[in-house]
């Protein structure tokens, strides 16, 4: 089961994060108050969905045994609260036309874009 914790004090915003044993410092960029120590929450958000692809390509290629020699994921959040969008833009090294397209139609339905194109009910409760 996927685990994190997100713990801030004091600092205006750093945030330690442990995720599943791994520690990440998020933070705010200055001109939002931060000392921009690490990713702001967005930036974490659109990690999160440019490594389950590149994941998820690298693997399906392997199961294919597709000569992939790399593939890079570049993500860019647009919009106001009520249109955001992400933009996906994926660029495969190594990999002819038709196999391209189809590591493009693979990520559409990698695990975190499901998640995020479905929604997920978040329960909140105090400790």
């Amino acid at each position: 089961m996927t685990h994190a914790t997100a713990t801030i004090g004091r600092d205006r915003y750093a945030t330690r994060i442990d995720a599943s044993g791994h520690a990440i410092t998020a933070d705010e960029p200055e001109k939002l108050g931060g000392a921009n120590a690490g990713p702001a929450p967005y930036d974490l958000l659109l990690a999160s969905l440019g490594a389950c692809t590149a994941i998820t390509l690298r693997m399906y290629a392997d199961r294919k045994q597709w000569p992939l020699e790399s593939v890079e994921v570049s993500l860019r959040l647009t919009g106001g609260p009520d249109e955001r969008r992400i933009i996906r833009t994926i660029a495969p090294r190594g990999l002819d036309a038709e196999q391209a397209a189809r590591l493009a139609d693979i990520a559409e339905r990698t695990p975190v874009t499901l998640t995020l194109k479905s929604g997920i009910a978040i329960d909140t409760s105090l400790a």
